[in-house]
């Protein structure tokens, strides 16, 4: 009977160590998750496609004195065009980055150039921007992490095509047509770029961006060419055009690794 009494104070005595111990212990709550962090400095590379109209505002003068031979009248074309380009974006505080970018775009942007009231017929002609180039900067604010706003502005090259002329009456040649020829200007624009994880896509890398573009040229004197003799005919069609675009791309980023895992 005594070695059960010391048995049972042993047993009583280790249990109560046992459970001060863990009366003892404290406790710790799991630190809250760090939230997604998103770096948006560094290189990337985009290509896409897009849609684009022209307006033009047009004359016909008189090459040796500049004097107007026609009313003035708007003219205009539109069509589709491809897009490459690359740049490079520097996040320069948590909800803004800015960057620099280089662009081209490829495609057939067509309409007509006209000389509504020259004698003795109105002629016309089918003309259109080959292709242009853009270079510039842009400055955007984060509406989410990994979700980007921009405007846009720079400056812009582009390339038409010549025309042959025809009557706008009967459609039958003229015998006269305007050289190809390249117009600088500058252009403003802006749009929307995100990470393509918001659609459910597990795409660390990709994005894709919406951009809105109004590229403004110079304007133009287009002699117009006699075909049978090559010389000039006298005559010469102004040009200055305004060009819009919309065009969506799939943008790669190279320093992108996705939001910082949250760990306790």
């Amino acid at each position: 009977m005594k070695k059960l009494l010391i048995a049972l104070t042993a047993a009583a005595a280790m249990s109560g160590s046992a459970f001060a111990a863990d009366m003892a212990r404290p406790y710790t709550k799991a630190p809250a998750p760090i939230a997604p962090a998103y770096n948006w400095t560094g290189f990337y590379i985009f290509g896409g496609a897009g849609g684009g109209i022209w307006d033009a505002d047009t004359n016909t003068v008189v090459t040796a004195t500049g004097a107007p031979a026609s009313f003035s009248s708007r003219v205009g074309g539109d069509g589709w065009f491809g897009t490459v380009g690359a740049g490079y974006d520097w996040q320069f505080s948590p909800n803004w980055v800015a960057g620099v970018f280089g662009d081209g775009q490829f495609g057939s942007l067509r309409g007509n150039i006209n000389d509504p009231f020259v004698i003795p017929n109105a002629i016309t002609g089918r003309i259109k921007m080959e292709d242009a180039w853009a270079a510039g900067v842009r400055v955007g604010y984060l509406v989410a992490p990994n979700v980007l706003s921009y405007v846009n502005a720079g400056y812009s090259g582009s390339h038409w095509s010549g025309a042959t002329m025809v009557s706008a009456i009967t459609g039958g040649p003229t015998g006269v047509f305007t050289n190809g020829f390249n117009r600088n200007g500058v252009f403003v624009g802006g749009g929307v770029e995100n990470n393509l994880n918001i659609f459910g896509i597990t795409a660390p890398g990709w994005f894709m961006k919406t951009e809105y573009r109004a590229a403004y040229y110079d304007k133009a004197t287009l002699n117009e060419t006699v075909i049978a003799t090559g010389l000039p005919s006298g005559l010469a069609d102004t040009f200055h055009p305004l060009v819009q675009t919309v065009s969506t791309s799939l943008v790669y980023r190279f320093n992108w690794t996705g939001p910082v895992v949250a760990k306790y």
